[in-house]
Parts: C-alpha cells; sequence; structure tokens
C-alpha cells in the first residue's frame, strides 16, 4: 500500500521512500543544529488550525484527521470533507483506510503468541506453516516469523503484488502457495524490498497457531482491549458506508473521488479501517510500553523493545536541500515499524497507502508523543508537512515552513517524471511497425506465479485480460516495433504499462514482459515481474 503513488500498503514506508528518489543527488547538509532541552509544552501548536488548512489546500486533501499524543494528553480534531462536493465534515470518529499501518497491529498479535509460547520470533515459518514454500528451497527453510516482517526476503519491491493488487479472484490461501514461483532479487537477508505478501503469511501463521483468523485474533485480542471500537479489520468495510471518509485521487489531472479498495486478502498487511479517536489510544499503548489505560499490559515490555528495535539497515540519503532538518544518522525496519532519528531524537513511525487514502504515525517515546494523520487523498507531502509541524512544536525547534519545503520537493519529483517520459517519448520510432500481423500476437500467456492472461484479437484491435484479476482489462497500442501500450480501461488504475514481444528464429512469439510506462506507477504493480509465456494460439 502506499505513501506516494509509488508506495502501495507499502504506502506503508518512512518518510525516506518520500524524498530519498530527490534528496540522493543532493550534497551532504552540514549538521543541524538540535533544539535545546526545554519541558514539552501540553497544549497543541497556537497555529495548527491554520497549518493544516494551509497543508490541505496546497496539497488538494479534502478531509483529514488528526491525532496528538503527548506525555497522555490527548488532541483529536477532524478537518474538510468526506466527500468532494458533500457537506458532510470530517470529524475525529471518521473512519479512513490506514493501510500498512496495520502491519504493526500484525506484529503486535505475533508478539502476543510469543508471550503465550506457541510463536517464537525465531523459529522456522515452515514449524507452523509446513506446506510454506519460497522458489530457493535454502529460504524456505531458514524463514523465520521475525523474517516474515523485516523486508529482507529477496523478494523485489512489491514482489507478488499483482496476486492480490487490484483485487483478484485468489484466495488468501492461492496467494500464499503460489509465492514459490516468484523468483528472487537478491539473495535471502542481504537487501531491503519493501513487501506485503509476506504479512500475508504471518496472518497465516497466527490463524494456523491460535485457531482464529488474523481478522478476529486482532478485533478480540487488540482492538477490542484497547478500545478501539470504531475502529474495523477488513478493506471491504470502507465500501459500507456511515461515518468514512471517501478516498480521492488525482485522476487525469483531477481530484476526484474513487471506489475504494475492498478485497480482503491482504488484511493482515493493510486492512484496518481507524479514527483518530481510536488511532490515539493505539498510540498511547505503544508509547507506554504495552500497557492499557488502566495499567494492565495488553503485551509486555519485552514485546515492546522487539517492535521497535531495528532490524532490517535501510540507506541513509541526504535530505532535500530545502529541508535539511532530515538528514538522519541511523535508518531501518523493526517489526512493522520503521525506526530512524529526528534532531536527536529516535523515532518509531510508519505509513500507510490505499488507493485514495494515505496516512503516517509517528511517534518519539523518550517524549511521550505521537503523530497520526489520516487523509484521503495521495498525498504524502500533506501528512508530512503537518506531522513535522506537530514534532518541531513540542521538541522545541526553531519555526521552519514544512510545507514550502514539501511543495518544492513534490514539484521537482514531478518534474523529474514527466521529463522521464518525455524523454521516452522522444526515444520512440513512431514510424516503426510491428513484425507480425497483429492476430498472431493474440493468444493465452502463462506466467508461472500469476497464471493466465489472455491477449484477443478484437475488431482488428487486440485487448489484454489478466484473467484473475477483473479490472486489468486494456487496449494494446502500438508504441514501437514488437512493443504496445496497455490502455487499461479503468482510468482510475493509472498504471499503463508497457508490452514488449520477443520472437523465436521461426518468427512466432517466445515471450512477452510487461513494464510500468510512468515512474510515477504504485509499485504494487509489478508488471516488470512478469514473464509472459505463450500456451495456445487461437484457431486460425
Amino acid at each position: 500500500m502506499r505513501t506516494d503513488r509509488r508506495t502501495w500498503l507499502g504506502l506503508g514506508l518512512t518518510l525516506l521512500l518520500v524524498v530519498a528518489p530527490i534528496a540522493l543527488a543532493q550534497p551532504s547538509q552540514a549538521p543541524v543544529a538540535q533544539p535545546q532541552p526545554q519541558q514539552a509544552p501540553s497544549t497543541p501548536p497556537p497555529n495548527l488550525d491554520a497549518d493544516v488548512a494551509r497543508a490541505m489546500k496546497t496539497f488538494e486533501v479534502p478531509g483529514l484527521s488528526l491525532a496528538i499524543v503527548n506525555d497522555g494528553n490527548v488532541f483529536t480534531k477532524g478537518y474538510g470533507v468526506r466527500t468532494l462536493g458533500e457537506a458532510a465534515p470530517v470529524t475525529v470518529d471518521t473512519l479512513f483506510g490506514i493501510a500498512s499501518n496495520t502491519k504493526v497491529f500484525t506484529a503486535t498479535a505475533l508478539g502476543l503468541l510469543v508471550e503465550e509460547g506457541k510463536v517464537e520470533w525465531d523459529a522456522p515459518v515452515i514449524r507452523y506453516l509446513p506446506w510454506f514454500q519460497m522458489w530457493d528451497p535454502y529460504v524456505t527453510r531458514e524463514m523465520t516469523v521475525r523474517d516474515l516482517l523485516v523486508h529482507r526476503s529477496g523478494l523485489g519491491l512489491g514482489a507478488g503484488d499483482l496476486l492480490w493488487w487490484p483485487a483478484s479472484t485468489y484466495n488468501r490461501k492461492e496467494i500464499a502457495r503460489r509465492l514459490r514461483f516468484i523468483r528472487p532479487a537478491t539473495s535471502f537477508r542481504s537487501a531491503y524490498a519493501y513487501d506485503n505478501v509476506l504479512y500475508l503469511i504471518a496472518g497465516e501463521v497466527i490463524e494456523a497457531v491460535s485457531g482464529k483468523s488474523w481478522e478476529d485474533f486482532v478485533a478480540e485480542r487488540i482492538l477490542n482491549r484497547v478500545g478501539m471500537t470504531g475502529s474495523n479489520v477488513r478493506h471491504s468495510a470502507a465500501a459500507a458506508g456511515g461515518n468514512i471518509a471517501a478516498p480521492h485521487a488525482r485522476v487525469e489531472e483531477k481530484v476526484r473521488p474513487i471506489k475504494p479498495f475492498d478485497s480482503d486478502n491482504t488484511n493482515p498487511a493493510g486492512g484496518i479501517n481507524s479514527s483518530a479517536v481510536d488511532m490515539a489510544k493505539w498510540m498511547r499503548v505503544l508509547l507506554d510500553e504495552g500497557r492499557l489505560p488502566d495499567g494492565t499490559p495488553l503485551f509486555s515490555q519485552r514485546t515492546a523493545r522487539q517492535l521497535t528495535t531495528l532490524v532490517t539497515p535501510l540507506p541513509i540519503p541526504s535530505p532535500p536541500p530545502e529541508m535539511p532538518a532530515l538528514g538522519m544518522n541511523f535508518n531501518g525496519y523493526a517489526l512493522g515499524l520503521g525506526v530512524h532519528d529526528y534532531r536527536g531524537k529516535k523515532v518509531v513511525t510508519h505509513t500507510g497507502g490505499l488507493p485514495g487514502y494515505v496516512s503516517k504515525v509517528t511517534m518519539i517515546p523518550e517524549i511521550g508523543l505521537g503523530v497520526a494523520v489520516l487523509t484521503n487523498q495521495e498525498s504524502a507531502e500533506a501528512f508530512s508537512a503537518i506531522t513535522y509541524e506537530v514534532l518541531d512544536y513540542y521538541l522545541g525547534a526553531p519555526p521552519f515552513d514544512w510545507v514550502s519545503g514539501f511543495a518544492k520537493v513534490g514539484e521537482r519529483r514531478e518534474a523529474a517524471f514527466a521529463e522521464a517520459e518525455k524523454k521516452a517519448s522522444a526515444a520512440r520510432d513512431a514510424s516503426s511497425r510491428p513484425s507480425l500481423p497483429l492476430a498472431r500476437y493474440a493468444g493465452t500467456y502463462r506466467d508461472e506465479w500469476y497464471g493466465d492472461i489472455e491477449i484477443a484479437s478484437e475488431n482488428g484491435k487486440l485487448v489484454m485480460r489478466f484473467t484473475r484479476t477483473p479490472s486489468l482489462v486494456g487496449d494494446l497500442q502500438l508504441w514501437q516495433y514488437d512493443t504496445f501500450i496497455v490502455r487499461w480501461r479503468d482510468r482510475e488504475l493509472r498504471a499503463d504499462a508497457y508490452l514488449t514481444f520477443a520472437l523465436d528464429p521461426d518468427g512466432n512469439v517466445e515471450q512477452a514482459k510487461m513494464r510500468a510506462v510512468s515512474p510515477a506507477t504504485d509499485f504494487s504493480f509489478d508488471f516488470q515481474d512478469l514473464l509472459l509465456r505463450p500456451v495456445k494460439r487461437p484457431a486460425s
């Protein structure tokens, strides 16, 4: 799930993924002066409403809900509207899809089972799921429960997401069993690459050990005990109506409401819908090392340390020149949470993203501070600007215009995307023709891990259909030579893709590969991982 359009249920990443593509090319910055220690204020920032309104206007966010926990004090407020063009306001109880901010709930559920002696963090997954397989038998044998949560499996970024995203007809166990056919991108535990499908496996471990579905376990053992009575654990609940924010996105240059993602296959990776009130309750528990408001433990201090201890290191980029304060000294991923430093303090954080929803949860345990920003539009810049405005206020940092800073970074990123597409268009040989008559490209193609994809000749044109993904139906338009662009009929997908055919010496199609046209395409469209081979030709 994503943070910007390239980070779906990844919108499950830290701020690094928002700024790194721009920041890596920047020179190193001088050290940033740290705020002097002082007693944190007990009230919200005095200009908070104006700052939120400015961020929402700048980044075109229709509705937003904010929760701040400060050393036990709680502030929550809703801003804007649930749906553009309608009057219903966002309140503190309005639900938003929190996407990958769900991942720490899955990690916590496993922690509860560890405390009961039913699971071990470093035990192999096959102890609990004997049928589990990865492509490499060594990885199958060695992958532990902890490995499921920390994005170092060897899978590429978002690998396997097309099994569930967009919504497919595969069920959860079918998706899990197809992982064995996905080839790794790196060796085991050697590199970080964000994934969602292994959180699905974590959900299967929870079910196998507890006898309850992930949904029932998390609802009963976590949400109910924390008092998150307004929240739910299913993507599909976002379409149920009531006090829930409608998802919005920029589609063909205009922000508008879009369809909610309603498949429950990956609930363990991002299925929770929650509100500012409930997220404040959750942050209080996390900040108090697992204790509920009455002092009883939801989980132990040992589990709290496990959740927030860095496991997988991430690169440390130079910050954008507009925002030197974002310079880091350490950065990595723990169990369902990112960990880095900010102005000399350890920060525990995660983002979440689904079509039309992005959110960010940020905590500084040392001072008991937590900030959750939930939005119904796909702007990582909005939640980031608001988060850092709040953090700086409680840290006593010098004033800084975060809205302008993130706006400049966003503009530079969009310009880079546009330039990449312009270069691709300029390099195109528009006068070239395909090697074969169009009907010769038609047929059934099969990818080892996804399954079958149909290319049909209809009225003299080619149409592609992913047989297990109803919304992936697209018309093929010649780009150049034997490369076509698949224009998806559902324009809300925003994921048009190149499709390139390779011929054998006899002039028949031997294979086909895909990749996204735009670098802004969400990584969960992992078209590049497909290797399509023809298995059936239409009758001549």
